[in-house]
């Protein structure tokens, strides 16, 4: 699957302003310099859209897909138009996995079929933590505060729980417990939590490039 990123960028840009939010021109440089990759990096090595432009394209699927789940939630609870409200959801459906925006580092790496017992190289990536090793959720949710972002508590608690138990070590009762309270407490958490899993489990179903030799 062959991405435009030239496009892709221009509808997150887009979605981004339509929210009237302050600071969002500030957080797409942040995005888009030298240390962060967001608008070119994958989504993944060896699963959904491991290719240049997947993450930004993964990251717009789950806006999408929130943005219907949003309109069929309301047409049977109108009375969380408030808790889910349309701005909230597209920032924290679009930014839930900023974190991955300086952890893929481009390589080639030997094929494990190789032709006619030829070598065959492949382009793919290697992960490295070592710029801002803290995690998952918790660091999509600092790198919107340093992009300057103006973000609500309810937002960022939206992007810290997207991976929900996955994301959480299950030894700890305190991150339990916090998961389940923000969960219970703001409706937009479990929202982009289950945009998040439509998107990569169904919409990006089977779209990994190279899947014998990764």
């Amino acid at each position: 699957m062959d991405f435009n990123l030239k496009a892709d960028k221009a509808e997150f840009i887009q979605l981004l302003r339509s929210t009237g939010r302050e600071g969002v021109d500030d957080l797409v440089e942040y995005l888009d310099d030298g240390r962060n990759h967001f608008f070119t990096a994958p989504a993944s090595v060896s699963h959904h859209y491991n290719k240049d432009g997947g993450l930004l394209r993964h990251s717009l699927n789950v806006c999408q897909v929130a943005l219907k789940l949003r309109e069929l939630v309301l047409g049977m609870r109108p009375d969380l138009e408030f808790e889910l409200n349309e701005a909230s959801v597209i920032i924290a459906s679009l930014l839930h996995d900023i974190c991955k925006a300086d952890i893929y580092v481009p390589t080639r790496r030997k094929s494990k079929k190789p032709s006619n017992g030829i070598p065959v190289f492949v382009d793919t990536y290697n992960v490295d933590y070592s710029n801002f090793p803290m995690g998952h959720g918790e660091k999509s949710a600092i790198m919107a505060l340093w992009g300057g972002l103006d973000i609500t508590q309810e937002e960022l608690l939206a992007i810290r729980w997207h991976m929900t138990a996955w994301d959480l070590p299950f030894q700890s009762v305190e991150l339990t417990k916090c998961l389940n309270v923000a969960r219970d407490k703001h409706p937009l958490c479990s929202l982009v939590q289950l945009a998040d899993g439509v998107a990569a489990s169904l919409i990006e179903h089977n779209t990994k490039d190279n899947e014998e030799d990764l």
